[in-house]
């Protein structure tokens, strides 16, 4: 009979602590062959796993914050998709660089059930994170949001498209299902910076601000680290700088549709010797980080 005081009760089963930290999640590679290819460099692979998973992850985040908030609900829940699957690929590329090299993993207090991808994304800290600084950005405005989009998106199918190809199984298969979701990221973005270019002489003023805060940050997507180039190298990789004539060409054809002329602009320049593909990150990245992974330091033993 139900407790009509309490109608909960049925739902806890007497363990109400799986509704503060969810279910258990099964392994993401489970059953999956993680043996590394012959002649990969397990460290190197790992790194260059955390790169593409660091990218999806942070950018996910930033996109998330748009929830409430998009300019109208049909964005709202596209933009929140587009998220969801930037999340999804991250998650396996974690779990990819952990099974690679378990010791890229941080070191948790005895007894925790984190695992590795999670360890990972909420327990390293800022200098660890080897994102390009593009997805770190703080939103601005709805324009800002669909340039980045459009270049971020635009760059990362290039890249996963030849990815689909690697000799590492893993990567391929998590590239081959990335290829159809940045597929639709891609065109989402195009659409809207179309709409924008050609609609009011308010949305295009707002479009070329956009571009002019985006842009300075477009070259880092194609300056290969060290790591990126070993991968590449050893055929489980690709260097960005490969894709570079790829993604211009896209983007030119964008521009000359939409009647905008590409920005000249300055490359943000690096700090202290180093992008962030080294560590080296923008001022909104500690506050971004701070809220991603508040509730996890918060309880690094609680069972998610």
């Amino acid at each position: 009979m139900t407790d009509h005081h309490n109608a909960y009760d049925g739902l806890l089963g007497g363990d109400a602590s799986q509704w503060a930290f969810g279910t258990d999640f099964e392994d993401p590679l489970a059953g999956v062959d993680t043996t590394l290819p012959e002649g990969a460099d397990a460290a190197a692979l790992a790194a260059y796993c955390l790169m593409l998973g660091d990218d999806a992850l942070i950018y996910s985040h930033r996109l998330s914050e748009w929830a409430s908030n998009a300019p109208d609900l049909e964005e709202d829940i596209a933009l929140a998709n587009v998220a969801l699957d930037l999340l999804g690929q991250a998650r396996l590329l974690l779990a990819r660089a952990a099974a690679a090299d378990p010791d890229a993993v941080p070191a948790l207090p005895p007894g925790s059930p984190v695992p590795p991808e999670d360890a990972l994304a909420f327990f390293r800290d800022e200098h660890a994170f080897r994102n390009v600084r593009l997805v770190e950005a703080e939103n601005g405005d709805f324009a800002v949001t669909v340039v980045r989009l459009l270049v971020f998106s635009t760059y990362r199918l290039a890249l996963v498209q030849r990815l689909a190809t690697s000799r590492d199984p893993v990567l391929s298969a998590i590239a081959a299902k990335a290829v159809k979701e940045l597929t639709y990221h891609r065109d989402y973005a195009g659409r809207w910076f179309l709409t924008l270019a050609r609609g009011t002489e308010e949305s295009r003023r707002r479009l070329v601000r956009g571009l002019d805060l985006v842009w300075p940050l477009h070259d880092e997507l194609f300056v290969a680290h060290d790591v990126e180039r070993l991968v590449a190298e050893q055929g489980v990789g690709v260097d960005p700088a490969s894709v570079a004539d790829e993604v211009d060409v896209l983007l030119e054809q964008v521009f000359s549709v939409s009647g905008l002329e590409r920005p000249r602009l300055p490359r943000t320049g690096s700090v202290a010797g180093g992008t962030g593909r080294h560590g080296r990150h923008s001022e909104g990245m500690g506050r971004l980080l701070a809220e991603m992974q508040v509730v996890a330091r918060a309880h690094p033993t609680g069972r998610w």
